[in-house]
């Protein structure tokens, strides 16, 4: 498994390619906030939601679906549920699922927040 480091979730807004998704609940967003490029899909739902179709994810999500080679890199609170949505997606064919190991405590702690 592929651990992503704050460099390079830093950089995303420079890969529109690569798909960076935040497993926390909507209310932990609500009161922390949002790392920028990130698409929200509460670990619950995260299996329905890559299962969506191109048309169904993008109307969902705002943006368009990952790609079994999209590279993608997940996000929670402090990696924990991020490394079981890494997992998940991995299952599921998705071959470059990441895990942002640091994840939000990270981040905050980086950008002062």
């Amino acid at each position: 498994m592929s651990i992503a480091t704050y460099e390079e979730v830093l950089d995303l807004p420079n890969h529109p390619e690569k798909v960076l998704i935040d497993v926390r609940g909507p209310e932990e967003l609500a009161e922390t906030g949002k790392i920028p490029t990130s698409i929200n899909i509460p670990l619950p739902q995260l299996e329905d939601g890559l299962k969506l179709s191109t048309d169904e994810f993008k109307t969902k999500f705002g943006r368009e679906k990952p790609t079994p080679d999209t590279e993608v890199i997940f996000h929670c609170k402090m990696g924990g549920r991020a490394q079981k949505a890494a997992d998940l997606a991995t299952s599921l064919g998705f071959a470059n699922a990441r895990n942002y190991k640091g994840s939000w405590t990270e981040w905050a702690a980086k950008q002062g927040k």
